[in-house]
């Protein structure tokens, strides 16, 4: 049900008190915040998660301040932001290191990468299982169209042309998101 929700009603739902939408939430949320992390910032898997933990405790707590339930995406990504330099300056106090680490961790470009990658893999999630199989063992296991038809007992023309319809309905999707990454149609 959480994945037909938009990311307002889902904070609404929180605000409500309702503990499924929470978990609902971290759910949706958990790669995101983690992404930004270890991939945006470098740190090591045990920072990652005391900020993974930290970040949806703030959540927790202030999620009445939250001006506008739909932006809960850049809201939870500048407190991930925030705390993973808390936790790097930490780190420096200890051993030194230069401004420029803390700059090139939190790079704009690798978030934006990490977005756009959030928005793939949200968009992914809503296409239908046969096509979620098939462009994962393609695009991320890098399978070829042979492994592939060999596996799903398909010819490998078959495959072809399976891979170019899911990417056409891929596309389909996320050109009808929203710049909030959520689907721009109500449901």
């Amino acid at each position: 049900m959480a994945s037909t929700l938009s990311d307002g009603e889902l904070v609404a739902r929180c605000r409500s008190g309702d503990q499924q939408a929470w978990a609902d939430l971290v759910e949706r949320f958990s790669r995101y915040v983690y992404a930004i992390s270890v991939q945006a910032f470098r740190l090591s898997e045990a920072d990652a998660e005391d900020v993974f933990q930290e970040v949806f405790a703030r959540a927790y707590e202030h999620l009445d301040g939250l001006r506008d339930d739909a932006a809960v995406r850049p809201w939870l990504g500048q407190l991930t932001r925030r705390l993973c330099i808390d936790r790097l300056r930490s780190a420096a106090r200890e051993r030194p290191a230069g401004e420029e680490e803390l700059e090139r961790a939190g790079s704009d470009e690798t978030m934006t990468m990490l977005e756009e990658a959030l928005t793939v893999h949200e968009a992914l999630a809503e296409t239908p299982e046969h096509c979620r199989e098939i462009l994962d063992r393609f695009f991320a296991r890098d399978e070829s169209y042979r492994t592939i038809g060999d596996a799903l007992e398909l010819p490998a023309g078959t495959i072809a042309s399976r891979i170019s319809r899911c990417l056409a309905r891929l596309r389909e999707l996320l050109e009808g998101r929203t710049e909030t990454g959520r689907p721009s149609s109500s449901r």
